[in-house]
């Protein structure tokens, strides 16, 4: 019954005995479930693995079994974690997917792969984006990472972004946390809002990039430089991943208006960003780039948390962090 929470059938069964017969000892147990005395031993290795039986002070017994309630909260909370710790992991290849179609795009022969094409220089990217935004009908979806975005393109953004809210099509812009705190976007982002795009913001971005009716998806040729060149593509199982990693992004992150909300003790999702980001081994600029921050900013935040896990290293951070639980481990 319990093995969807992690109990196999024979440690649920010690763990029942257990509860119904509190004053007997191991040799008992053995004797009555009628189980060999090396699985009986593993089935209760297996209980104090998951926190579920505890020494007893009682002579002779050597165990007692926790209350259901509390074994019940144990192995949910145990489950969630593994889900969280899971879900961590799907996001990570998502993003590394987006990344490594973004950095090989530039590979492709030109002329010959059907399913991309090539645009060399911001004004090809310019140009085709405009293409496809005029002929877009359903939605535009943005993953928009960089953080304060210069005043003059924000302006120059919203007769076209007006001309698709006009005609029905939604948009959907998933920014960076620290544009919150940037005036000048902030304010375009809170106009883009009014007129009926739907933003998000989350602590950080894998990839730029722009999809279109769920049909083309426009990323990137140089994930360090938006600016050389781009790519289009309309394989649709390239575009089916990509639709992928953009919910999932979206899906967990915060709406426009609402604060971002703390997340493991009290640490809010920059923090936490950061802290990953740590873990993986990426510099203060890296950190930087992936938040929208200056590498000061970022530089202070890294200093701050690894003088809270009393680390002495990037690395020895990310272990602390995992042991302390303020990361999920990666098995």
């Amino acid at each position: 019954m319990l093995e969807v929470l992690g109990l196999d059938a024979e440690a649920e069964a010690i763990y029942r005995w257990m509860l119904a017969n509190p004053l007997e000892g191991i040799i008992v147990l053995v004797s009555r479930l009628g189980l060999p005395e090396e699985r009986v031993r593993a089935g209760l290795d297996r209980l104090s693995e998951l926190a579920l039986i505890q020494p007893s002070a009682r002579k002779g017994i050597g165990f007692r079994a926790v209350g259901p309630e509390t074994a019940m909260e144990v192995l949910l909370a145990r489950q969630q974690a593994e889900l969280a710790a899971q879900q961590m992991r799907v996001e990570k290849s998502r993003a590394a997917a987006a990344q490594l179609i973004a950095e090989c795009s530039s590979l492709r022969p030109r002329g010959i792969d059907s399913d991309s094409e090539q645009l060399d220089g911001l004004e090809a990217i310019r140009e085709r984006l405009a293409e496809l935004a005029q002929s877009a009908q359903v939605e535009v979806a943005t993953f928009a990472p960089g953080g304060a975005h210069r005043a003059e393109d924000l302006q120059a953004s919203r007769a076209p972004n007006s001309a698709l809210l006009d005609r029905g099509v939604r948009m959907r812009t998933v920014y960076l946390d620290s544009v919150r705190n940037h005036q000048p976007t902030l304010d375009h982002v809170g106009w883009l809002h009014s007129r009926g795009g739907q933003v998000r913001t989350v602590p950080e971005l894998p990839v730029r990039m722009i999809i279109f009716d769920r049909c083309k998806a426009v990323l990137p040729v140089d994930t360090s430089d938006a600016r050389v060149g781009g790519v289009v593509l309309s394989g649709a199982g390239t575009v089916a991943a990509l639709c992928a990693l953009f919910e999932g992004v979206w899906n967990t992150a915060t709406a426009l208006g609402s604060t971002p909300k703390c997340e493991a003790r009290g640490m809010p999702p920059q923090e936490r960003a950061v802290l990953k980001m740590l873990a993986q081994g990426y510099t203060d600029e890296a950190i930087a780039k992936r938040l929208g921050v200056s590498p000061r900013t970022a530089r202070r935040t890294a200093a701050t948390l690894m003088e809270r896990l009393d680390a002495r290293s990037r690395f020895e951070a990310g272990v602390h962090a995992v042991q302390d639980g303020w990361l999920p481990s990666s098995r």
